[in-house]
C-alpha cells in the first residue's frame, strides 16, 4: 500500500513515518521527504498525483500563529479533495477541543463540535471541510499526545517546570485523555485498512487533569512532581474547553490495538524505558 504522511516532521507524523518506513512524508519546515505547504491547493493536488498513494493520513495542522486558521481549514479542505479525486483513503487528524468541555460526561462521536476556542474552531470547521469533500473518511478526535523517542510539547514543558527552567502552572480542572503516540499511531495506521467512515475518538483510557498528567510525566522522570504548581483555567478571562474527555468505546470495538491509560505508562510496573519519559531527556 503507498502511503502519505502529511506533517511527517511533526509528533505523530513523525511516529507514523517511523512504523511505515516506505510512506512518503511530507513537511512544511524540518525535515520531510517532500516540502509542502497544505494551503496550496494546487501544491497539494500535484503532490498526491505523483506519489499515487492508496492512502493518505493528513496529520499536518498549526496550533496558532499566522496562517494558522488557514493550514488547519484549507489545508485539511485541499488534503481531502485531492485524495477524493485520486480515490485514496484518507484518515484525518482532529482534536477533542472540538467540544466546549461542558457536557459533564465523556463525549461521543455524535455529539456535534461545540468550539470555544479559536483552535477548535478552526478544528471543527476542518473536520465539516473534510467530510463534505470526502464523506468516506475517517475523522479521528485524539488528546494530548506523548511519549515516543523524544519528549512531546506537553513533556517538555513538564520537564522544565519540574526542573526549575521554566516558572508554569498547570490547570487543575481541564481534563483530559492522554494517549501515548506509539498507541495512537499503531491505532491510526490499523484504521488505513478499514472501511470506517466519520468521526473516532482515539485516546488513553485515563480521564487525568493537566496538572495530573504533569506530575505523572514529572515522576516517571525523575523529579519530585510536588515541585509543580496548579491553577484553574476556569478563572482565567478567556474561556477554555474544561472537561474534554472522550468516549473511545467505539474505537475498543473497532480496533485491536489497545489505547493505554496515561497511569499504566507512566506508573505501571511493567513500564519500560522506552515508554518513560526520564530516558527521552
Amino acid at each position: 500500500m503507498r502511503l502519505l504522511v502529511t506533517g511527517g516532521s511533526g509528533y505523530l507524523g513523525g511516529e507514523l513515518l517511523r512504523r511505515a518506513p516506505d510512506a512518503v512524508g511530507t513537511a512544511y519546515t524540518g525535515s520531510g521527504d517532500v516540502r509542502l505547504d497544505v494551503r496550496d491547493a494546487a501544491a497539494v493536488a500535484r503532490i498526491v498525483e505523483s506519489v499515487r498513494p492508496d492512502a493518505v493520513i493528513h496529520t499536518a495542522y498549526a496550533r496558532h500563529g499566522d496562517g494558522a486558521w488557514e493550514t488547519n481549514v484549507a489545508g485539511a479542505r485541499n488534503v481531502a479533495l485531492a485524495a477524493a479525486a485520486a480515490g485514496a483513503r484518507l484518515v484525518h487528524l482532529s482534536t477533542d477541543v472540538v467540544f466546549a468541555g461542558d457536557a459533564g460526561r465523556p463525549y461521543v462521536e455524535d455529539d456535534p463540535p461545540h468550539p470555544v476556542t479559536g483552535y477548535g474552531r478552526a478544528k471543527a470547521e476542518a473536520e465539516a471541510a473534510v467530510r463534505a469533500a470526502a464523506p468516506g473518511a475517517a475523522v479521528v478526535r485524539t488528546s494530548l499526545v506523548y511519549g515516543g523517542p523524544s519528549p512531546s510539547p506537553h513533556e517538555r514543558a513538564v520537564l522544565a517546570a519540574a526542573g526549575g527552567v521554566l516558572d508554569m502552572a498547570f490547570f487543575t480542572d481541564e481534563i483530559r485523555c492522554p494517549v501515548h503516540v506509539c498507541d495512537l499511531a499503531e491505532a491510526v495506521l490499523e484504521l488505513v485498512g478499514l472501511a470506517y467512515a466519520g468521526p473516532l475518538h482515539v485516546a488513553g483510557g485515563d480521564a487525568v487533569s493537566r496538572h495530573e498528567f504533569a506530575r505523572l510525566v514529572a515522576g516517571a522522570a525523575g523529579h519530585d512532581p510536588d515541585r509543580l504548581r496548579g491553577a484553574r483555567s476556569s478563572e482565567l478571562p478567556e474561556r477554555r474547553p474544561l472537561d474534554c474527555r472522550l468516549d473511545c468505546g467505539r474505537a475498543r470495538t473497532l480496533l485491536r490495538t489497545r489505547l493505554r491509560g496515561v497511569r499504566e505508562v507512566l506508573q505501571g510496573p511493567s513500564r519500560s524505558t522506552r515508554h518513560s519519559p526520564s530516558a527521552l531527556v
